[in-house]
């Protein structure tokens, strides 16, 4: 038997809930197994109103991580999250290229939930020219957006698509921008643009604050639908419903955000009826 692999470049989130845990749960959950290099490792601090305390991977640790990944294992798909300095951008960039890595998912992360400003305001640009043009699918929330498109703030989905074009036009061959909770619409929002349609797509809208890990979660599911030889348009569908389903089972963690619940498609929705063991079976 052959398993699909899927690698995550991305932070480690301590609480669980979001970053390379997030990734593994989700790379679980949807057949594939998951593989993890460290960029960065994020600690919250209780006492201090839950303030994001970032700790680094040298780029030398990230290097080994990678070649022993890439080259020691083989990937089917690479999604990246928080990567933290323009050395780190840099380093995973070159092994994609270097290893002709296609099923690429570049989820942007600059903040850490809770916060209001970018954590590495001076890598948005390397990110930008750097990783995105190396996209198969990049993920930006509204936040994200904005930063990649040179956009001030987004409030529409006309303004949607007009940062998923500026974006689409760096390389990327599919941009969707997330609307989420943040976007003042009925239902829950993303745009999809593959540099010729836009698609406007609608889920139900949740009323709930415990969505930490939501972005990576989403990134991760349409990553492992790639490894499994999903269309791009056919991962960001199932992924969309895998995060829809996530959200609505979330629960409370701590005092402030609750992550999503990364069982709750298959334990409660459309994935009770899937049959995953002969999708994740078949001979690649």
């Amino acid at each position: 038997m052959s398993m699909y692999k899927a690698l995550t470049i991305a932070g480690s989130d301590t609480s669980g809930g979001a970053g390379i845990q997030a990734d593994i749960k989700t790379f679980q959950e949807r057949g594939v197994y998951g593989m993890t290099a460290l960029t960065v490792i994020v600690a919250q601090d209780p006492h201090n109103g839950w303030f994001h305390n970032v700790f680094p991977i040298d780029v030398k640790t990230l290097e080994a991580q990678l070649e022993t990944v890439i080259a020691g294992i083989g990937v089917d798909a690479v999604k990246t999250g928080m990567l933290g300095s323009i050395d780190i951008i840099e380093m995973a960039a070159g092994k994609i290229e270097k290893y002709g890595l296609k099923n690429l998912v570049v989820d942007p992360v600059m903040v850490c939930k809770g916060a209001d400003e970018a954590l590495h305001p001076e890598t948005n640009e390397c990110l930008r020219d750097v990783l995105v043009p190396k996209a198969l699918v990049v993920t930006p929330n509204l936040f994200e957006a904005s930063q990649l498109s040179g956009m001030g703030p987004i409030k529409t989905v006309e303004q949607m698509k007009e940062a998923a074009a500026k974006i689409q036009e760096r390389g990327a061959k599919y941009v969707i921008v997330k609307g989420g909770g943040k976007l003042e619409h009925e239902a829950a929002v993303d745009v999809l643009y593959d540099g010729k349609n836009f698609e406007v797509l609608e889920s139900e809208r949740i009323a709930t604050t415990y969505t930490h890990g939501a972005g990576c979660t989403y990134s991760a599911a349409i990553a492992a639908e790639l490894a499994k030889g999903k269309t791009a348009r056919e991962a960001i569908e199932l992924a969309k419903a895998f995060i829809t389903e996530a959200i609505r089972h979330s629960f409370p963690l701590n005092q402030y955000v609750g992550p999503t619940n990364h069982a709750a498609y298959r334990l409660y929705g459309p994935g009770q009826h899937e049959n995953l063991q002969a999708e994740v079976s078949a001979t690649k």
